[in-house]
């Protein structure tokens, strides 16, 4: 995983979003820290291993969705019209839809709607990630010394209980993160590399590997970057 150009890369949108919202000389960390515990609670429902009073307790995974779907990424098509749904593969797409496929090809009635599969659990984690990179450069932590953070110890076989630790660890992390922020402590960058090691030790426990991380951050800087363009 390239952190390094991960930093550079959250650097570039953060400084595009202050200087197109006006935010310019505004300390904007307590609001990265509040964003980043909103979103690792966003993580942590999407997992839903803590739901005891729940009979559904699975990782959300694989959810479909029109929501940045384009016939390139997607997954099917589906007619909207209800008396024929149809669904259609990439494969049907290409054989029979003309250049303006919004028509189905099969009732010549409803609206085709894009499908792409996505993961919301992984999309959660690494919206945590976009603003701990953010944090990261606010309190200057040097984006060439990212060997440190690449670290992440998980023993196996957690049960439900250590799991929840690990979510846990990481907002104690946050809050001494905060904590040596709001104090005007020197020490901000010792607690900020023990967030990261604890937000890299989440992501083995749900399972990621590092190219998955790294190419959904990459995905999402994208969208990012294109919601500012349309005024988000």
């Amino acid at each position: 995983m390239n952190l390094e150009k991960m930093f550079e890369m959250q650097k570039a949108l953060d400084d595009r979003i202050i200087e197109e919202k006006g935010l310019e000389g505004q300390n904007l960390l307590p609001n990265l820290i509040l964003a980043l515990q909103v979103e690792l609670a966003e993580c942590a429902n999407e997992w839903r291993g803590f739901k005891f009073w729940s009979n559904n307790q699975k990782p959300r995974t694989k959810l479909s969705t029109t929501v940045g779907a384009t016939p390139e990424n997607a997954a099917f098509f589906k007619c909207e019209n209800d008396d024929c749904g149809e669904y259609l593969s990439k494969e049907d797409f290409r054989n029979l839809f003309e250049s303006d496929y919004e028509e189905c090809p099969i009732c010549n009635v409803g609206y085709v709607n894009a499908f792409r599969d996505k993961n919301p659990l992984l999309e959660e984690y690494v919206d945590c990630l976009h603003f701990i990179l953010s944090i990261g450069n606010r309190i200057g932590y040097s984006n060439k010394n990212t060997k440190k953070l690449e670290e992440g110890t998980l023993r196996s076989n957690l049960d439900v209980a250590d799991q929840v630790g690990v979510f846990s660890d990481v907002f104690e992390a946050i809050a001494m993160v905060n904590e040596d922020i709001s104090l005007s402590r020197l020490g901000p960058k010792a607690s900020y590399a023990l967030l990261f090691r604890r937000f890299n030790t989440l992501g083995k426990m749900l399972g990621f590997t590092p190219d998955q991380i790294e190419a959904a951050y990459m995905e999402k800087n994208a969208v990012n970057h294109q919601r500012q363009q349309e005024g988000y």
